[in-house]
């Protein structure tokens, strides 16, 4: 897989963890009520509201969105990105495997968005498994020059 493609991936992951997080985060009550949002709502009828668990859960995501950033930065690095990888797919098959138990409280649309949308996610966890190319080495980023006082240069 191409850095490109891994960078892509890794900020599809970013994007879903900043959302989530962001919005669970900033206004739990508006999330528990409304998400995913565009006019369907999940939470509800998974229990009531608790704004300690809503707020805990957009942090565990925006703590996400920041490890997906950083390994953006280090995508040439196959132990960061397999790091990151190895993170997301706990959440992500967790979180599926639930979903998948509870599919009786949603309606059919829903049902449908909830396997297909965490599958998604699944999948490009998985997919940052992917071997490199050939030509491309892992390795780690090329030192920045050190402000050390001990380098010599006075």
């Amino acid at each position: 897989m191409s850095i490109k493609l891994r960078r892509a991936l890794l900020a599809a992951l970013a994007f879903v963890a900043a959302y989530t997080g962001g919005w669970a985060y900033f206004a739990p009550e508006n999330w528990y009520a409304n998400f995913p949002g565009f006019g369907r709502s999940w939470l509800p009828q998974l229990g009531p509201y608790n704004m300690h668990l809503a707020m805990d859960d957009g942090a565990m995501f925006l703590a996400m969105a920041v490890l997906s950033l950083f390994a953006i930065r280090y995508a040439h690095n196959m132990l960061v990105v397999q790091i990151t990888a190895c993170t997301w797919l706990v959440f992500n098959v967790l979180h599926l495997t639930f979903h998948m138990r509870h599919l009786s409280v949603y309606n059919t649309m829903d049902k449908i968005l909830n396997v297909v949308a965490l599958g998604l996610l699944v999948l490009i966890t998985v997919a940052l498994f992917a071997k490199q190319p050939e030509g491309e080495v892992m390795r780690a980023e090329p030192r920045e020059p050190s402000l050390d006082s001990t380098s010599g240069d006075r």
